[in-house]
C-alpha cells in the first residue's frame, strides 16, 4: 500500500518563478489549511496550484491512503517546462524577444506520521556560542 499520493500538472502557462512564490506558502501545511491559504492568495498561480492539490487529495482517497483531513502537503515543487519564444515588433524595424514560460507543478500529500512533516528547507542554528567555559 502506498503511503503518499502525488499529482502532476504539466505544461501550465504560468512562469515557474511566479508559481514558486505560491507553492512556498503551502509547503508543510495540512491540506485544509493549504486550501484556505490558496483560496485567499491573490495570484493567478494559486488557482492552478489549488486544482493540483485537490487532485492529489482525490488520488489519496482513491488509493485509500487516509482521511483527507489527516493529509499534509509533504512535498510541492515547480519545475520549468518548455519556453514558447515569440517576437514583439519594435520601432525602426527592430524586434524584441518574448519568452512565454511554462511550468510543471508537482504536489505530494501524505498522512501525518508522528509530528508535523519537516519542510525541505534546512534549519539554521540561531544560538550564540558561549565565550565562557
Amino acid at each position: 500500500m502506498a503511503t503518499e499520493a502525488k499529482a502532476i500538472l504539466r505544461f501550465v502557462r504560468v512562469a515557474p518563478r511566479k508559481a514558486r512564490l505560491v507553492v512556498d506558502l503551502i509547503r508543510g501545511h495540512q491540506v485544509a489549511e493549504a486550501l484556505n491559504i490558496l483560496k485567499f492568495t491573490p495570484r493567478s498561480a494559486s488557482r492552478v496550484v489549488e486544482k493540483v492539490l485537490k487532485s492529489a487529495v482525490a488520488n489519496a482517497e482513491n488509493l485509500e491512503i487516509g482521511d483527507p483531513d489527516d493529509l499534509w502537503v509533504t512535498r510541492v515543487y515547480v519545475d520549468g517546462g518548455p519556453v514558447l519564444k515569440r517576437f514583439r515588433a519594435r520601432s525602426m524595424g527592430r524586434a524584441n524577444p518574448i519568452k512565454k514560460r511554462t511550468s510543471h507543478i508537482t504536489v505530494v500529500v501524505a498522512p501525518k506520521t508522528g509530528g508535523k512533516p519537516k519542510p525541505a528547507v534546512a534549519s539554521v542554528n540561531t544560538e550564540k556560542p558561549s565565550l565562557t567555559q
